[in-house]
């Protein structure tokens, strides 16, 4: 599988995005092993963008390990900076289950009161509301009415 080809503002979008990242994989003495290999392949299909360390000192080693994994794992080479490799590749969509059966579960609201004192930041609140509760618009959770039966038709 060849490497993934970006322009060079995706590739400045990804390197801005994992540059909070954390090593994912690391790459010891022994080199690119099959198991490497298929752990780097999980986490890119789990996160999509990734960081590996690699140990050894040799440079083009390194360069030839970064080379392989993205021509071999259909990612695209995003950096390389001394011991660590940054590889991306698209997250595989995943295939939902649709159960017709099935009820729709809680909504999230977010909530917004003013300050009680001018100019002070609203506060902010996000709640949980499920299938038989209601949001007030003061903000609060309550359980729902009884539906109001008729009194006429529960007679006849």
């Amino acid at each position: 599988m060849p490497a993934i080809q970006l322009t060079i503002a995706e590739r400045k979008a990804h390197r801005a995005e994992a540059h909070h990242l954390d090593p994912v994989v690391m790459i010891g003495n022994d080199g690119l092993t099959p198991a490497v290999k298929k752990e780097i392949g999980a986490s890119l299909d789990a996160h999509g963008l990734i960081k590996v360390r690699v140990q050894g000192d040799d440079r083009e080693a390194r360069e030839a390990m970064y080379q392989q994994l993205c021509d071999e794992l259909g990612a695209a080479p995003i950096q390389h900076i001394g011991k660590l490799l940054v590889l991306w590749r698209p997250k595989p969509e995943k295939v939902k289950a649709e159960d017709e059966d099935r009820k729709p579960g809680p909504r999230e609201f977010k909530v917004v009161k003013n300050a009680s004192r001018g100019g002070q930041r609203p506060e902010v609140k996000r709640v949980r509301v499920l299938g038989n509760q209601r949001l007030t618009t003061g903000g609060i959770v309550k359980k729902s009415k009884p539906k109001q039966r008729s009194i006429k038709k529960s007679q006849s």
